[in-house]
C-alpha cells in the first residue's frame, strides 16, 4: 500500500496544528511554509478534513485553522482514512464492503492481504497527533 502525497501532506499539516494547538487558529500560510506544502494545494486537503471533522476554520483577521478534537483524540488512522479512503494494500479486502470476488472462497492470498491490511490498520490506529508531537520533542532534545 502506498500513500499518495495527500496522506503524507495531510499528516503533515495536521501534526503541525496539533503542535500549536491551544495557540488560537493557525493561518495555512504558516502551516504551508513550515511544512513546505504548496499553499493552494493545502487548501485542497484543508477543504477534505474539515469536511471530515479534524478542522474547524476561524473567520476574521486572527482566522485560520485549529483541530476539531484535542490531539490526544485524534488517531493517524482517521487521518489516512479522511484523504486516502479506507485502508486496503488490494482492493478485496478494503475495510468497507468491498467488491465481490468469485475467488474469494478459495483465494490463498487472501488471507495475507487480509493480515497486512490490519496490521497497517492497528498501527495508524495506535499512534495519535500528540504521540507524533512527543516523538518529535524526544528526538529534539536527543539532537541537543
Amino acid at each position: 500500500m502506498r500513500l499518495s502525497t495527500r496522506g503524507h501532506y495531510g499528516l503533515k499539516a495536521m501534526y503541525d496544528l496539533a503542535r500549536h494547538y491551544g495557540a488560537g487558529p493557525i493561518p495555512l500560510k504558516n502551516v504551508a511554509e513550515r511544512q513546505n506544502i504548496s499553499g493552494h494545494y493545502l487548501e485542497q486537503l484543508i477543504a477534505v478534513l474539515r469536511k471530515g471533522g479534524l478542522v474547524k476554520s476561524v473567520r476574521g483577521s486572527q482566522g485560520g485553522y485549529v483541530l476539531a478534537r484535542p490531539p490526544e483524540e485524534i488517531r493517524v488512522g482517521e487521518i489516512i482514512r479522511v484523504l486516502e479512503g479506507p485502508i486496503a494494500p488490494v482492493e478485496c479486502v478494503s475495510e468497507i464492503k468491498s467488491p465481490g470476488c468469485d475467488q474469494a472462497d478459495h483465494c490463498i492470498t487472501r488471507t495475507v492481504w487480509e493480515k497486512v491490511r490490519d496490521s497497517i490498520a492497528m498501527v495508524m490506529d495506535s499512534i495519535s497527533l500528540a504521540d507524533m508531537c512527543r516523538e518529535e520533542e524526544r528526538n529534539r532534545q536527543n539532537r541537543e
